[in-house]
């Protein structure tokens, strides 16, 4: 209706809803319409609709506008609806990462890319409100399928006002035509003249500031001794974050006390206390020096603490993440040598910044994380220090800004930590020095 209303050099409006109520209040509009435009409307299924005829029939250039569902195919599926498209592979992607089967993909997602499918070859532009995540799939999906695009752009909406829901979103353009540019142009807002930033496939990367990424783009990584990690998943912090009320005492996260012994607690840093500056507050409970280590063992080493995690078994059975399944019954995950280095270099995985910290022991004990953490484990700290002076230098900052989508979950990867060549980094600074860290069995250690 508001199109009709805003493109009147339009020759032909076409537009169809799978809820026959709402085309039914379109209808008795158009019927007091007098703009001069041909429109036709109809109740129909998007993923079984032939769209390929019904658009050979619309004179060009076709422009596609909507607001595609926000949801997921597991969430559609937990609402019983049957309104999903055929399942297909069409990311390439190998087993559970692959959209079939039970792997979870956006809706607006598949929609989207099927609307740049149908203007292949025909004039036209696709408008789509819809998340910036899956605003950025689409681009890099039709960057890397080299898909004929001219221009493409992204604008910025507040849904809290629009839409009253928290979430990142936008308003995504598509145009079509015989040329395949890979950028986009971002702009803070549906009314801004200027581009904010500009994205774009560059060496096969989605990147997030073009400009810092052929800047920096010679440090991308090409083989380091370095090994990025992640703190420890337990997925029960109730039962596994204890804090210290007295001597061999704790306190869990339903109030109860416990005596416990010391040998698996280890001062806790989450990625929140890690941005503020905070020393550890808490304990976490540790009953694995590597990952599937049988937990027997602390019947003679730490009684104690196998009667608290017994005591607490049936909430940690229930876990419900598949990596816990037919593995020691109380396992954790991320955990290694790595976890148990004195010290650490370290930064937050979901905190809107771009900085370093460095992590020292703590009460004579390493300081351990949660999984809202990535980090180095190091065997100094002057060897710390000086990794992370570098880590937040002008020019790793640029490196890591041309990558990050803050708006993502988690804009903190392992991934795109691991994407930085830290021995070129310190070579081209000068701040090259010995060190001797957690490695796999294929690295050396360097003198």
């Amino acid at each position: 209706m508001e199109a009709l209303n805003a493109f009147d050099e339009a020759k032909m409006g076409y537009a169809c809803d799978i809820d026959g109520s709402y085309i039914e209040v379109l209808k008795n509009w158009l019927s007091d319409y007098d703009g001069g435009i041909l429109a036709r409307v109809e109740t129909a299924d998007f993923f079984s609709k032939d769209w390929e005829s019904a658009l050979d029939n619309l004179p060009e250039p076709i422009l596609v506008i909507g607001n595609p569902p926000w949801v997921t195919n597991s969430q559609l599926g937990q609402l019983k609806s049957d309104n999903l498209p055929a399942k297909q592979n069409h990311k390439k992607m190998k087993g559970l990462d692959a959209l079939t089967g039970k792997s979870n993909f956006d809706i607006s997602e598949w929609m989207i890319n099927r609307m740049i499918e149908w203007l292949q070859e025909k004039q036209g532009t696709v408008a789509m409100l819809c998340k910036t995540s899956v605003a950025r799939k689409v681009l890099l999906n039709s960057w890397k399928r080299d898909k004929k695009m001219e221009v493409a752009t992204m604008h910025l909406i507040d849904s809290k006002s629009y839409f009253q829901i928290s979430a990142e979103a936008c308003l995504l353009t598509i145009t079509s035509s015989y040329e395949k540019h890979k950028e986009c142009k971002v702009y803070n807002s549906i009314q801004a003249d200027n581009p904010a930033q500009t994205i774009g496939l560059r060496d096969c990367f989605l990147v997030a500031d073009i400009h810092g990424y052929e800047k920096t783009k010679h440090l991308i990584e090409n083989g380091q001794h370095y090994k990025w990690r992640t703190g420890i998943k337990h997925d029960c912090s109730k039962v596994m974050e204890l804090e210290k009320i007295g001597k061999d005492r704790y306190i869990n996260g339903f109030g109860e006390t416990s005596e416990l012994e010391d040998l698996c607690l280890y001062p806790l840093l989450k990625g929140s206390g890690l941005a503020n500056g905070k020393t550890p507050e808490k304990f976490m409970l540790v009953p694995q020096t590597k990952i599937g280590q049988e937990t027997r063992y602390l019947a003679e080493t730490a009684p104690k603490t196998l009667e608290y995690l017994i005591k607490y078994g049936d909430l940690l059975d229930r876990r419900v993440s598949s990596i816990y399944k037919g593995k020691p019954r109380f396992s954790v995950f991320g955990v290694g040598d790595y976890t148990f280095s004195s010290w650490k270099v370290a930064i937050p995985a979901l905190y809107k910044q771009l900085e370093f910290f460095v992590v020292g022991p703590h009460e004579g004990k390493a300081v351990v994380f949660d999984d809202t953490v990535n980090f180095i484990a190091m065997d100094n700290a002057e060897e710390s220090y000086r990794l992370a002076e570098q880590l937040n230098s002008n020019t790793a900052n640029i490196f890591y800004r041309s990558f990050i989508f803050w708006d993502s979950k988690r804009p903190i990867t392992v991934q795109l930590l691991r994407s930085l060549d830290i021995d070129r980094l310190l070579a081209e600074s000068g701040s090259e020095f010995k060190y001797s860290i957690s490695k796999t069995s294929r690295q050396l250690q360097l003198i």
